[in-house]
C-alpha cells in the first residue's frame, strides 16, 4: 500500500511587500502547504521560507526589519534551512542596495551590491532567457526556457566575487548588461525574475526547489 505524499511546508514571509497572492497560489499548485505569515517560529520551523519583494530596496528592508525577517533569514541560512528569495526578495539578500541615491544595507547573506542596470531601456520588463549555472538544481530541465523579469536594478558580481563556496550563479543579459539572474548557495536560493509569473518554466523551477527541501 502506497503511503500518502508528504507535501513540504513553506512559510511565505509577509512583511508588507511582494506579489503574495500569485506566489502563494504558485507554491501551492506546485506541491507545497503554504502559510502566509510573519510569525518568527513558523518561519523558522517551515521546511522552506520564501521571501518575495517588489518596489524599492530600502523600503523592502524597512518592512523586513519591522517583522524581524532579516534575522529569520540569517538564522535559517546559518542552520542550513532552505530560503528562496524572489525579485527584490533576491536583491535584499545581498550586502547593499544603491537606489535613487540612497545606499541601504541588506540582509548580508550574500556579498554584493544591487545597483542600476547599465541599459537604455528600463525597467527590464518581460521575457528573457538565462545562462543557467552548470549543475543547477533550480534550472534542471529548463535551461533553455524563458522567464519573466520586472526590474531596473541588479547585481553584477561574478562567481569569483560572490565569495560563497560552492555557489552557482545563473546570469541574464538585458541589452549589453549581464547581471545575476539567480543564485544557488547551499540552503540559500534566489531569482531576480518572477517564477510565479513565468508559466511552466517558473512552475518547473518551483517544483525543483520544493523537491530539494528536506521534509519534516
Amino acid at each position: 500500500m502506497t503511503g500518502a505524499v508528504v507535501r513540504p511546508t513553506v512559510a511565505l514571509l509577509d512583511y508588507g511587500s511582494g506579489n503574495l497572492r500569485s506566489a502563494f497560489r504558485a507554491l501551492e499548485a506546485n506541491g507545497a502547504d503554504v502559510t502566509l505569515t510573519a510569525d518568527r517560529e513558523i518561519c523558522l520551523a517551515a521546511d522552506g521560507l520564501v521571501v518575495p519583494g517588489v518596489g524599492a530596496f530600502a523600503a523592502c528592508m524597512e518592512g523586513l526589519h519591522a517583522v524581524g525577517g532579516d534575522e529569520v533569514i540569517r538564522t535559517r541560512v546559518a542552520a542550513g534551512r532552505p530560503v528562496l528569495g524572489i525579485c527584490v526578495g533576491h536583491q535584499i539578500l545581498f550586502d547593499r542596495g544603491v537606489e535613487h541615491g540612497r545606499d541601504a544595507g541588506g540582509v548580508g547573506a550574500l556579498p554584493g551590491v544591487v545597483e542600476r542596470l547599465a541599459a537604455q531601456r528600463l525597467p527590464h520588463m518581460g521575457w528573457n532567457t538565462v545562462e543557467a549555472a552548470e549543475g543547477s538544481t533550480l534550472f534542471a530541465g529548463g535551461e533553455d526556457a524563458w522567464y519573466y523579469f520586472v526590474h531596473s536594478y541588479g547585481v553584477h558580481a561574478g562567481d569569483d566575487l560572490l565569495g560563497v563556496p560552492g555557489v552557482r550563479v545563473t546570469y541574464a543579459t538585458h541589452e549589453t548588461d549581464r547581471f545575476v539572474a539567480a543564485v544557488e548557495a547551499g540552503p540559500l536560493c534566489s531569482t531576480q525574475f518572477h517564477p510565479e509569473k513565468s508559466g511552466e518554466a517558473g512552475a518547473r523551477l518551483l517544483r525543483n526547489w520544493l523537491g530539494s527541501l528536506p521534509v519534516g
